[in-house]
């Protein structure tokens, strides 16, 4: 991915492993780009996600419509179980 710079929108490893958040949370853009999926409003993804202002939700869905391809995979493989079960047996096998 092309890396651009959007307001109110940051990527740290540290942070949900590099995705794109809204700065200053841990709210990923992939969390505003499946409510706008379900056909969510602005006004209506503002009140699930009161702590984000409406600068913020417009960076992310920006962002969002900019790298749609690799989002759209990224939430695919967050609600795939069998994914998580791979990570989850991994960790399980790492010495303590």
């Amino acid at each position: 991915m092309k890396v651009k710079a959007y307001p109110h929108i940051t990527r740290n490893r540290a942070i949900l492993g590099g995705i794109p958040v809204v700065t200053g949370t841990r709210t990923p853009v992939r969390a505003i780009a499946g409510y706008y999926q379900m056909g969510m409003s602005a006004d209506e993804i503002l009140q699930s996600l009161p702590h984000l202002t409406l600068g913020q939700l417009h960076a992310a869905l920006a962002c969002y419509f900019d790298h749609q391809k690799e989002i759209d995979r990224d939430i695919a493989r967050s609600n795939d179980m069998g994914y998580w079960k791979k990570q989850a047996e991994k960790l399980a096998k790492q010495p303590a």
